[in-house]
């Protein structure tokens, strides 16, 4: 149930800023928006307000904003002539798609300036505690844990991480003792480092990372640097993919959902982060110049403003239609490797 709830949170926010950024860009440009729907398929209820009907309808897979002069076919009654999308300059008509993703990454600022408000900013611990373990490294084999406090490596006690590091990176490839403190308990475990491209010894942790108090400007500003940083990060993650850097993972809306539980179970803060970050994920994924997404209808607006007409309105839907299709063919895949995966994992965690 705290998966549903969460997942229905995070998906209902994130659709809900996309959609209104398109819808409140069309107001102020004067188009007429006849529904603001959350959701595809048969419609389960809609509200009236004004000229736009607001719906809630069965598919909770996205949502839309339906506007005048959308479809070539339409006929706009007299006195709605001038207030068809198609009827707008290629400036105002550009500006309501590209509202709906910066709406992702305006959303993806608001919530990280909400943790930070609440958590703090984020620094690396001076002392030696472990913040995080790397899988498969020496330190997650021999049974180190998050949290355990490192108070001694081969006999030599240390009480700040950079003394901690220094240790273990002069000792590549050896058998090495380490004192933790556990909930009280002095523990002892034998490893051993191994060794970096650069010579370097290794373990495979992480320091934990302590939180300062920010003030409301303060987390303001981390909240746009940090929506700027992921973003990046994103960016720099897709380009090495195509690009063969790295191996393709992509995830569907099952290993999203599951990874929601998954935060919703740690924490409400670490809720908004995961929300934070998939609303970057949306904004840039609908930006991409792909039929059917935001950044190919733009595309085909720059395209309008070069060449001074608009490209055929039947083909550019039927190329939009075609992108649809692909779109729902690779989601229909991902999602079965996404079931499959969690089915593997499952039965392998028992072995």
């Amino acid at each position: 149930m705290t998966t549903l709830i969460a997942s229905v949170f995070v998906f209902g926010l994130l659709i809900v800023f996309h959609e209104f950024g398109h819808f409140i860009v069309a107001k102020i440009v004067g188009i007429k928006v006849y529904e603001f729907s959350l959701g595809f398929g048969p419609k389960l209820f809609g509200v009236p307000g004004g000229e736009t009907m607001y719906t809630l309808r069965l598919l909770p897979l996205g949502g839309f904003v339906r506007m005048a002069g959308m479809d070539p076919e339409e006929e706009l009654d007299k006195k709605d002539l001038d207030r068809g999308f198609n009827k707008k300059t290629v400036g105002q008509r550009i500006a309501v798609i590209f509202a709906g993703p910066f709406m992702n990454f305006l959303l993806a600022a608001v919530l990280f300036a909400v943790v930070f408000s609440v958590q703090g900013e984020p620094v690396a611990s001076s002392g030696t505690r472990i913040g995080d373990i790397n899988p498969g490294y020496p330190a997650q084999i021999v049974g180190l844990a998050a949290g355990d406090k490192i108070v001694a490596v081969d006999g030599k006690p240390v009480d700040k991480w950079v003394d901690l590091v220094t240790l273990i990176n002069e000792r590549p490839e050896q058998n090495i003792l380490v004192v933790v403190l556990r909930d009280g308990s002095e523990l002892q475990f034998a490893l051993t480092t191994i060794k970096s491209e650069d010579g370097r010894g290794l373990i495979g942790i992480y320091p934990a990372e302590e939180y300062v108090k920010v003030g409301f400007l303060q987390s303001i500003s981390l909240g746009i640097e940090w929506t700027a940083r992921f973003t990046v990060a994103i960016m720099d993650f897709v380009s090495k993919m195509i690009f063969g850097q790295m191996s393709a993972d992509l995830g569907g809306p099952v290993r999203v959902v599951s990874e929601i539980g998954k935060a919703a179970q740690i924490g409400f803060v670490i809720l908004l982060k995961l929300a934070a970050i998939l609303s970057i994920n949306l904004g840039l994924f609908n930006l991409f110049p792909i039929p059917a997404l935001d950044g190919s209808r733009i595309l085909f607006l720059f395209w309008e403003k070069i060449r001074r007409r608009p490209v055929d309105p039947v083909k550019e839907n039927f190329i939009h239609l075609v992108g649809l299709g692909l779109l729902l063919l690779l989601m229909v895949i991902i999602t079965y490797n996404d079931i499959l995966q969690i089915f593997t994992t499952g039965n392998g965690a028992g072995q």
